[in-house]
């Protein structure tokens, strides 16, 4: 049994060193509170409704205040909410009885946005804690809150459109400097013009953003210890020699001994605790796992009055417990199937998935595991 199980450990902590060294390492949010924002800004917005093309937009300049709230998933992506708004100066038409002239009249509103946002910076060139400036982009729609042209009396929320490209710089994990340009678009509320279906705006601001907690991102990727895993292949080496040899001097002892009774001993081999593990977020069995359970199942058939239990376990390290949880189950699941094709009664076989645990062989990456025992 020792023998049998130095040689596919050795092959298990090769196929570890191969898995380990094509991992690419990724970044998230490791709970849901993390990476969670908020941000000011203020800047100026341009109204551009075509009552303000007769007469020049320069003075449909206004203030222009914002509020958000957000989170990141991952370096690359993230929402937020915003409110915005003051209020828009416009043109409108008076008639007298010798002509027209221009009025101006500042409209106040505000405007709710929900936002979907990419950084480009993070995605193109990857992750870098330590990246001076980042450049995302952002979409999203939102309400518009005024009232309208020719009836001051009534509030109107109309849906909006908007897109825009915002640069952060990192002065600490906490800490962000944005400048924020965006375009919108609405159906027009403030015009007096029969035609002036919509109402467009064009802002710039600058502001802060703080990140409660600091931004934290953990690392979905193992690293590679390449070290411990030459440490470890050595050492089953040296078992697997020690055991040839005691099995040959074994060997010699007993073709030396000379029968003293005709009494038969039958020796029934039992199987004994047997690992079978995975790589990283799968639950797929490859061609050194399959070698063990046909080994193992060997064994199981010729001894059906034994019951085994299949227990399943994930890499505490890596993940949300939630989905720990369902991935030891399947990969559990996956050696139950195995044994059932190889012919194994599944009344004697009991699955359970014990999730995420702390490691039990001294390295995160062989938590990964399936144990029969």
């Amino acid at each position: 049994m020792k023998c049998k199980f130095g040689i596919v450990s050795i092959m298990l902590a090769g196929w570890a060193l191969t898995a380990t060294a094509q991992t690419k390492e990724k970044y998230y949010s490791e709970k849901f509170k993390d990476n969670i924002f908020i941000s000011a800004g203020v800047g100026a917005q341009a109204c551009v409704n075509p009552d303000n093309f007769d007469y020049g937009i320069g003075d449909a300049i206004t203030p222009l205040i914002h509020l958000s709230v957000g989170k990141l998933f991952n370096p690359i992506w993230g929402v937020r909410g915003q409110v915005a708004g003051l209020w828009s100066t416009l043109y409108t038409e008076r008639e007298q009885i010798k002509g027209t002239y221009a009025e101006i009249k500042n409209k106040k509103y505000f405007t709710l946005r929900a936002d979907a946002m990419y950084n480009l910076s993070n995605s193109i060139c990857g992750y870098n804690p330590d990246r001076l400036f980042t450049v995302s982009v952002f979409a999203g729609p939102g309400l518009t809150f005024a009232k309208t042209y020719g009836n001051q009396d009534k509030l109107n929320a109309l849906i909006n459109g908007s897109v825009g490209l915002m640069g952060q710089f990192n002065v600490s994990k906490y800490l962000d400097i944005n400048i924020e340009a965006r375009g919108e678009v609405s159906p027009s509320m403030f015009g007096s013009k029969s035609n002036a279906y919509t109402d467009g705006a064009v802002s710039l601001t600058a502001g802060v953003t703080y990140t409660f907690g600091g931004k934290k991102f953990i690392s979905c990727g193992a690293k590679i210890d390449q070290d411990a895993i030459n440490a470890e292949v050595n050492k089953y080496r040296s078992e697997l020699a020690q055991a040839q040899s005691d099995l040959a001097n074994a060997k010699n002892a007993l073709a030396n001994i000379k029968p003293v009774t005709k009494e038969v001993v039958k020796e029934v081999e039992v199987a004994g605790p047997r690992a079978v593990f995975f790589k990283i977020g799968s639950a797929r069995i490859d061609d050194y796992g399959m070698v063990n359970i046909q080994l193992a199942a060997k064994i199981l058939k010729a001894n059906p009055d034994k019951k085994y239990k299949i227990a399943g376990y994930a890499d505490k390290a890596t993940g949300s417990a939630f989905n720990n949880q369902k991935l030891s189950e399947r990969r559990a699941q996956a050696v139950y199937d195995a044994f059932i094709k190889e012919g194994v009664d599944a009344g004697q076989l009991e699955l359970v998935g014990f999730g995420g645990t702390a490691n039990m062989f001294g390295k995160d990456y062989l938590n990964r595991v399936v144990i029969l025992e």
